[in-house]
């Protein structure tokens, strides 16, 4: 005997409001971009240049990067503050390297691209570290993150000597294309983020291991029950988080040519802001690379418009991202 209440008509009317209403939700980003280019517009006539956009985007690419691979994270659940800190580490670990095996192979462009590689491979063995550590060694990643935080800093500051580390001449400018070349009209890493943006968002809404980090997300508990291997798809989440830190670095690396203790200075809250502007739930269990993408835009623009007016002052950026992230907070109280 069936004893579900029946649908009432309230029911059938109350379902498509509600679909409008997630739908209307999930456009908000895309609506704050289009009014805060609108207003950048009036404000400068040279915020609505080709130029102009083509900087935004590149400035734009390191922390979308870097956010992809923090949106699953979140999804998931966890949360990872130590991304500024890796990418200055790897920054480092990479220039060292690079500079050692120029002379030591003889081959500058074997050099370079062993040095890439290395970056991508330190990335994915944090992640793996982090993921080990939060999963295995049951810490909370807010924990684990803030350690590792202070001692991927520490470590760079170590190897510098409190100073900077930096690539040679010949090296750096066999490198610059990484970063200075452009295809089609587009800088390099402007097509890096886009691939990167295109295969998150496949991964994460077209395979069975996406839906397993919304499920984790949404109730790891029944995540369980439903035979989902929980701790390998934490795992993996932290590695994917590590592998777009490295991709990030090693596309930023050429742009200054050296490393220094503030390299990626607040680049964990310029990624936090990025994922939760884009409508991601900072509970866990929903989101969208989409709104991830858009999310880092607006940020990126934002940061663009006060450089271009005299609104506030260039030094408030950070300020101003953390009352974005406090207001999304705000309104996303309640929500999952």
């Amino acid at each position: 005997m069936n004893n579900s209440p029946e649908p009432t008509a309230d029911t059938h009317r109350a379902q498509p409001k509600a679909r409008w209403t997630e739908h209307l939700h999930g456009l908000g980003p895309v609506i704050g971009l289009v009014l805060l280019c609108i207003a950048g517009t009036l404000l400068n006539g040279d915020f609505a240049t080709v130029d102009n956009a083509m900087n935004v985007l590149t400035r734009t690419a390191f922390i979308g990067i870097i956010a992809v691979g923090m949106c699953f994270v979140i999804i998931s659940g966890g949360i990872d503050l130590s991304v500024g800190s890796m990418a200055a580490l790897i920054a480092g670990s990479v220039i060292m390297f690079i500079n050692w095996a120029g002379p030591a192979t003889g081959s500058p462009l074997m050099a370079v691209m062993l040095g890439a590689v290395l970056a991508v491979v330190l990335g994915a063995l944090f992640g793996l570290a982090h993921g080990l550590l939060i999963t295995k060694g049951r810490i909370e990643p807010f924990i684990v993150t803030l350690g590792t935080l202070g001692i991927f800093r520490a470590y760079l500051t170590y190897f510098a000597d409190g100073g900077a580390l930096t690539l040679d001449n010949d090296l750096s400018d066999l490198y610059a294309p990484v970063y200075y070349a452009s295809l089609a009209g587009i800088p390099v890493p402007v097509w890096v983020f886009v691939i990167v943006a295109i295969v998150g968002g496949v991964i994460l809404n077209r395979t069975a291991y996406g839906r397993y980090v919304q499920a984790i997300g949404s109730n790891e508990q029944v995540a369980r029950y439903a035979a989902v291997d929980v701790d390998r798809v934490k795992i993996l989440t932290y590695v994917l988080l590590g592998v777009c830190v490295g991709i990030a670095t090693l596309l930023y690396v050429p742009r200054l040519g050296s490393a220094s203790p503030t390299t990626g200075l607040l680049w964990e809250l310029e990624a936090i802001a990025a994922v939760i502007v884009g409508g991601t739930a900072l509970k866990g269990g929903a989101g969208s690379i989409t709104g991830t993408v858009v999310g880092a835009i607006l940020l990126s623009v934002i940061s663009n418009i006060l450089n271009l007016t005299s609104i506030i002052s260039v030094y408030l950026n950070a300020a101003v991202q953390g009352f974005v992230i406090i207001i999304v907070a705000f309104l996303q109280r309640g929500k999952r």
